[in-house]
């Protein structure tokens, strides 16, 4: 995929984006997301949350009818002439691979230091990996 001129650099920049996914019926769902770029896919995983199975939730529900997502990576500031975003399209999937989920969640653990006092392993905290195939770049100038 070609990036727009300043958009990887942009979205490596942020610390979290937005992830919308739609379920069977073209329901819509967005959430927050911490993240990070590798080449051209994106990275996330279910951290630790109050929940009662993180593989039920309504985002992986929605991945696993329709794999198509967007993920919106976005920059606001009072002073307007400062907003920016990149809109990313592509599909995403759970990653399985145990190496892959290893080196990547040391990438996350860089980025975000609160998941270094996370028990996070393959089995039972999904990965998404969101392969870009389209990104949008716009900003105020």
């Amino acid at each position: 995929m070609d990036w727009p001129a300043g958009a990887r650099e942009f979205v490596e920049s942020c610390r979290v984006a937005r992830l919308a996914t739609t379920d069977a019926a073209g329901e819509p769902h967005a959430v927050p997301i911490c993240y990070v770029l590798i080449d051209e896919r994106i990275y996330s995983v279910v951290d630790e949350k109050p929940k009662a199975t993180l593989k039920g939730l309504k985002r992986l529900r929605n991945i696993a009818a329709n794999p198509r997502v967007a993920v919106l990576v976005d920059h606001y500031d009072d002073d307007w002439r400062q907003l920016a975003y990149v809109l990313i399209r592509g599909e995403a999937e759970i990653v399985d691979h145990e190496d892959e989920y290893d080196a990547v969640l040391a990438a996350l653990q860089t980025k975000y230091p609160q998941y270094r006092s996370m028990d996070l392993e393959v089995g039972s905290h999904p990965m998404l990996r969101i392969t870009a195939r389209t990104a949008h770049f716009w900003t105020f100038e």
